[in-house]
């Protein structure tokens, strides 16, 4: 799980898109500071564009918790982001879901 969450935030420092389709659900929703919320495409569309630049990103005391086949990551986060023309470095709290399909852990909404 730990392994799942670094090898996205790998995959957005690197604007992989085709890294993050296959660790991200079709229907997942993402919800930004703002509260403004995207599909998993718009996302990603900023992301390649470069509307969303993500220079580093840093998970700080993440805590795993596995119930069969659905596990939650909790952390703080420290982006180093170009957020739509707003340039810095920004720590929140954050809680990333997973649900095992095929073998494979995948990111999906609660």
């Amino acid at each position: 799980m730990p392994r799942q969450a670094a090898r996205y935030c790998e995959a957005m420092t690197e604007a992989d898109i085709d890294t993050m389709r296959e660790i991200v659900s079709e229907e997942m929703v993402f919800t930004h500071m703002s509260g403004r919320q995207q599909t998993r495409e718009e996302y990603f569309a900023d992301v390649a564009d470069g509307s969303l630049r993500y220079y580093t990103i840093g998970m700080e005391k993440p805590t795993v918790q596995v119930d069969g086949d659905r596990a939650t990551v909790t952390y703080t986060s420290v982006l180093n982001a170009n957020a739509y023309g707003a340039r810095g470095t920004f720590r929140m709290k954050g809680t990333h879901h997973y649900e095992k399909r095929d073998g494979a852990w995948i990111a999906v909404n609660p």
